[in-house]
């Protein structure tokens, strides 16, 4: 089973503003399967989590058994946001409405205070 890598920061170059101050990199169908489920919000305040996939798709994500809102950021292999979740609402589900190879689950509001837009370059 692999071992989810904490790291730091998750900064939006475009806007020179700091979007998560930590993160989790999960790259295993274990860890992008278990995502936030049955954590409390302290946990992606804490860590938001950057999921990676071996190439661009459309997404498709649930918030069963995660009871607390979320943003969510989709990225392109160039780390370009390409797509926007914001206030990601318990037990419901959302397919993004283009490919990406990154997903950033954040705190709720976290897109907001960082000013991120759809187009902005993220590095980490």
């Amino acid at each position: 089973m692999e071992k989810v890598t904490t790291k730091t920061a998750i900064i939006n170059k475009t806007r020179k503003t700091t979007v998560a101050k930590g993160y989790r990199l999960c790259r295993s169908t274990a860890s992008k399967a278990k995502g936030l489920m049955f954590t409390n919000e302290a946990e992606v305040r804490k860590n938001a989590l950057l999921f990676e996939f071996s190439s661009p798709r459309v997404q498709s994500l649930h918030m069963f058994f995660v009871f607390y809102p979320i943003d969510v950021l989709f990225l392109d292999e160039k780390k370009q946001v390409v797509d926007i979740k914001e206030g990601f609402r318990p037990f419901s589900v959302y397919n993004s409405s283009k490919r990406s190879k990154y997903v950033i689950e954040l705190p709720n509001s976290a897109i907001r205070k960082s000013r991120t837009k759809q187009g902005d370059a993220l590095e980490w």
